[in-house]
């Protein structure tokens, strides 16, 4: 039975690396319940310790941090406005519903729109919405780099099954 609370866990985790690039899951929430999981049915001596259930929960919500984060820098560092920050962020949030293609299009057509709402014109609006998309480009980047963190962590931090 312990194996197959090995391969469900490592399928879980997969599917979570896969949700981080592309996000039809949630893929650091779906590795850290991977991780819950893994502790729930194998009992404390043969699965992770509290503690390093702990640093996958900080990682999932630095994650989700960096998720944000991105779209609002990315447009920041392009000459951004707050507006244009505010609406990348809004453009993020809106565009997670949407899959892949919305969270790549949402903070671009956000911080657009917030720019454009907020006064600016049509060119640097533009610029602004360009640098949310490179920001959302390195927030996905820094997304699969804590989820390749939370796989690493879970597979030291854990006593073989063998």
């Amino acid at each position: 039975m312990e194996l197959f609370w090995w391969s469900a866990t490592l399928v879980l985790m997969a599917v979570g690396l896969i949700g981080t690039i592309l996000p039809i899951f949630p893929g650091t929430t779906i590795i850290l319940a991977a991780a819950i999981l893994h502790r729930v049915m194998l009992g404390p001596g043969k699965s992770l310790g509290w503690a390093a259930l702990a640093l996958l929960v900080l990682l999932t919500f630095a994650s989700y941090a960096v998720d944000f984060a991105g779209s609002w820098f990315g447009a920041r560092r392009f000459g951004a406005t707050r507006w244009g920050g505010w609406g990348a962020v809004a453009g993020a949030i809106v565009g997670i519903f949407f899959g892949l293609p919305g969270l790549l299009v949402g903070p671009v057509v956000g911080a657009l729109a917030g720019e454009i709402f907020g006064g600016m014109k049509l060119i640097d609006a533009g610029r602004a919405s360009w640098g949310a998309l490179l920001g959302n480009l390195a927030a996905m980047l820094g997304k699969l780099l804590i989820a390749l963190a939370m796989v690493s962590w879970f597979l030291v931090a854990t006593p073989a099954p063998f």
